[in-house]
């Protein structure tokens, strides 16, 4: 870096110093939640509409969006469940959406035909289906479902004119199935091995003859066919650091790399008759997407977006527009449509709620600090405004879930309001977290509580070193596996962190272990792999990390957030673990939700479970006295 001239430094120094700067104005946990979050954007089938899941009435449902007026239209109205626009049936204004009950995942995909009638296309009671597309002729729908078996997912084909569903594919293996060809003769079948190891394989489904694909250790993810079936596409980081996109052709089994950077390409696929192929990359904590031109191999420039980032591409099937989803860290997705004939751009959406100055939000930034033992550990920072060696402020590590998460440049509502209400947040990618490379993502194999942990204390090490920053108030919190690192610090190092916020956390990884969904059941032996068998001599290390045994050891504050139809840690562990602390004499706070699962979708909770957050912050970070009620 080019250094500055030594008299422009000290004029620098001299202009912050006597330059104030404005307080931002603080924002209500409720006018944050005012924000509108958008989702999907499907195309119509004569491309005047884009159909998409929005939650301004506080669940999502499904909207239609006129591209030429911008007009939003409800086409669901549901007040209980939420909603999700999965695409437009082919051929009629019919529309497809999924939901489940109550947070338990258990989706179901239904039809809502142009005549509003709604059908339960995968109406078993415990049946857990997923869209797959639509066939090459556009006249049936592949999904997937474990209506047979609640442990595997078969392929199913549904033709539009019956809706009648046919088992093309049984999985009797464990396997996921990942793609199928426009000519319907070839599956993309994949198993995990480990959670950072797969198996790829090409299916004959007229000879029955399966083919692995695999070329050396490494993920493996599909990308689809070529137009023309004779190539298939496939992402994997076999021999390297990080994903690349590989073209395999079929009848000879040559591989060709087609593209690859020093980050992890995450995926990519062809526009409808491969005109384009898009491009996404995860650089540094943010989408890179590019989208090529398959007839002059050219990238396509597309527009530039004041203080936003192009995060998501679909491109209609004309291959003359494209939905762009653009982020920012200061606000939620807005959605945009892009004509590549005429270069005009169009936004759809407005996310931000209208009271709210972005002005007053800050720009994620992506950090990096030593741990205990020298790696270095990426971070996405959040510092407040108002924070200077005069006005010190709180601040709080921040933990992703997972295993294997990553916190990434982008809109969250709860960090923005937090930092707004003078929190500094530290977001940890601590070793272990997917991004990075293949061996920082192994790095907290069998080894989770401990390496991971410390790095969280290093980040927690690095904000106290900020002369801006109250080394005495700082916290930890998390969600899911965040959760678990929040009570994993507030037990097994009881002394670093003043406060601990888990939300929907694990506490107890034998019966998390154990009690598995499960549809989980493919995944199930690569999860152990990496975590430990509770059936095995693995339970004894799993013990010994788990908070709920050592509770005991908890000096300070915490605060837990539970859903009550979670699958996956089950209410009986917060539950648990809150009576063991309360029997310390430790203040406990704990908010169960009854109609949420494994996160928040409902806005009612949201506001309820942050707004709470905020006030035990307040109370046992900041010292202030709670509100008389």
């Amino acid at each position: 870096m080019k250094k500055l001239p030594f008299i422009f430094c000290l004029f620098l120094m001299w202009s912050c110093a006597t330059k104030q700067v404005p307080a931002p104005q603080s924002y209500s946990i409720e006018q944050f939640y005012q924000n509108v979050r958008f989702g999907g954007g499907a195309f119509s089938n004569d491309e005047t509409k884009l159909l998409v899941s929005c939650d301004e009435t506080g669940i999502f449902n499904v909207y239609e969006i006129d591209i030429a007026s911008t007009e939003k239209t409800a086409v669901t109205h549901s007040g209980e469940e939420s909603f999700f626009a999965v695409d437009y049936v082919p051929g009629s204004g019919d529309i497809l959406y999924s939901a489940d009950k109550g947070g338990n995942e258990i989706d179901h995909i239904y039809l809502l035909s142009s005549d509003s009638i709604t059908t339960d296309l995968t109406p078993g009671e415990n049946e857990k289906a997923s869209f797959g597309g639509w066939s090459d002729d556009k006249k049936s729908m592949y999904y997937i479902s474990n209506k047979r078996d609640p442990k595997f997912f078969d392929l199913y084909k549904m033709p539009i004119a019956t809706w009648e569903a046919e088992m093309i594919y049984q999985n009797d293996a464990g396997l996921d199935v990942s793609g199928i060809s426009k000519d319907e003769k070839t599956l993309v079948l994949t198993k995990a091995i480990t959670t950072s190891e797969d198996k790829m394989f090409l299916y004959d489904l007229a000879t029955k003859e399966m083919k692995e694909i695999t070329d050396g250790n490494g993920n493996y993810g599909s990308s689809g066919f070529s137009e023309d079936g004779q190539y298939f596409y496939y992402i994997t980081n076999a021999a390297k650091e990080f994903a690349y996109l590989v073209e395999y052709e079929i009848s000879t089994g040559e591989k060709k790399v087609l593209y690859e950077t020093n980050w992890d390409v995450m995926y990519s696929y062809l526009s409808e008759n491969g005109k384009y192929r898009v491009i996404a990359i995860n650089e540094d904590g943010k989408n890179s997407l590019k989208v090529i031109d398959n007839e002059t191999d050219q990238e396509v420039a597309l527009p530039q977006i004041p203080d936003g980032d192009v995060v998501a591409v679909s491109i209609s099937d004309s291959e003359k527009l494209a939905r762009l989803t653009i982020g920012t860290s200061k606000a939620p997705n807005n959605i945009y449509v892009y004509n590549f004939e005429s270069g005009e751009l169009k936004k759809l959406t407005n996310s931000l709620n209208s009271e709210i100055n972005s002005d007053d939000l800050v720009s994620a930034e992506v950090v990096r600090f030593s741990s205990f033992d020298g790696l270095e550990i990426p971070a996405i920072y959040y510092k407040p405004i108002v924070a200077s060696p005069d006005n010190k402020v709180p601040a709080l590590v921040w933990v992703h879930g997972g295993p294997g998460g990553q916190t990434r440049v982008g809109y969250f509502a709860l960090i923005q309001y937090l930092v707004n209400q003078g929190y500094a947040i530290l977001a940890v990618n601590n070793r272990g977290s997917s991004g990075y490379g293949k061996s920082f993502y192994k790095m907290d194999d069998r080894n989770h509580g401990d390496k991971d942990l410390k790095d969280c204390i290093a980040g927690k090490d690095w904000l106290a070193a900020q002369d801006y920053i109250d080394a005495d108030k700082i916290g930890i919190i998390g969600g899911s596996y965040g959760g678990y690192m929040t009570m994993a610090a507030m037990t097994f190092t009881p002394d670093e962190f003043k406060v601990g916020v888990d939300i929907f956390g694990v506490t107890n990884w034998l019966r998390t272990l154990k009690s598995i969904p499960p549809y989980w059941e493919a995944f199930r032996e690569a999860l152990y792999e990496e975590l430990g068998d509770p059936f095995s001599d693995d339970s004894v290390r799993l013990y010994n990390i788990s908070p709920l045994f050592h509770a005991g050891q908890v000096k300070h504050p915490v605060m837990v957030l539970q859903g009550a139809n979670d699958p996956r840690v089950l209410q009986v562990e917060s539950d648990e673990i809150v009576a063991a602390i309360r029997g310390n004499n430790v203040p406990v706070e704990y908010v169960i939700f009854p109609d949420e699962g494994h996160g928040f979708v409902k806005k009612e909770n949201e506001i309820k479970g942050y707004g709470q957050i905020k006030d035990f912050l307040d109370h046992y970070l900041k010292g202030i006295p709670p509100a008389a009620e």
